[in-house]
C-alpha cells in the first residue's frame, strides 16, 4: 500500500479532506505505475513558508504555488549501488503546496480551488518521479501526463 502522510500548516488545518489529498497522490503513483511501496508527504502551507523555501532551497526569492523535494537521486531505483531504506519503502520526496496561491490561481482560471490544488499535487508528484518542464519537450511531456492523471482523477470523483 503507498503510503501518503498529509501535513497541514497553522491555521490550515482541515482546509481540504485528507483523503482526497491522498487518493491524488495515489492515483498519479498508479498511473506512473510506482509500486505500492512508494511513500510521498503532501503539505499545505502557507504564502509565506513556500516562499522561504522558495528562496533558501531554490534560491528564488518569490512566492510560487508548489514545490517539491524528491528524496532519492535521479534513477537511483537503476544505480546498482543505491542501497534501499530498511523500512521497504520507497521515499519520493515531499509535495508542499501553498494554499493561498492555489486559492489566487483558482479564481484566475475561474475553477475550484479544489481543482487547482489538484492540479498542483499531481504537478508536483511528478517533479518527485523525474518529470520536469525547463526544456520545451519536457514540458509537453508533463502536462500531456498531468492532463491524463487529472481526467482520471475526475473520472473517479463523478
Amino acid at each position: 500500500m503507498v503510503e501518503v502522510s498529509v501535513l497541514f500548516a497553522a491555521g490550515l488545518e482541515g482546509i481540504l479532506d485528507e483523503a482526497w489529498l491522498r487518493g491524488i497522490v495515489e492515483t498519479a503513483l498508479r498511473a506512473e505505475a510506482v509500486d505500492d511501496s512508494a511513500e510521498v508527504s503532501v503539505v499545505i502551507a502557507g504564502e509565506e513558508e513556500v516562499h522561504r523555501l522558495n528562496r533558501e532551497y531554490l534560491g528564488e526569492d518569490r512566492p510560487t504555488d508548489v514545490l517539491s523535494f524528491p528524496m532519492l537521486p535521479p534513477h537511483a531505483a537503476d544505480d546498482p549501488h543505491f542501497v534501499p531504506p530498511p523500512d521497504g519503502l520507497r521515499h519520493l520526496g515531499e509535495v508542499i503546496v501553498s494554499y493561498p496561491q492555489a486559492v489566487a490561481q483558482a479564481e484566475e482560471r475561474g475553477h475550484a480551488v479544489t481543482r487547482e490544488v489538484a492540479i498542483l499535487v499531481v504537478h508536483g508528484v511528478l517533479h518527485l518521479l523525474g518529470y520536469d518542464h525547463a526544456e520545451p519537450e519536457e514540458e509537453t511531456a508533463m502536462r500531456a501526463r498531468e492532463a491524463a492523471i487529472l481526467a482520471e482523477i475526475e473520472g473517479e470523483h463523478r
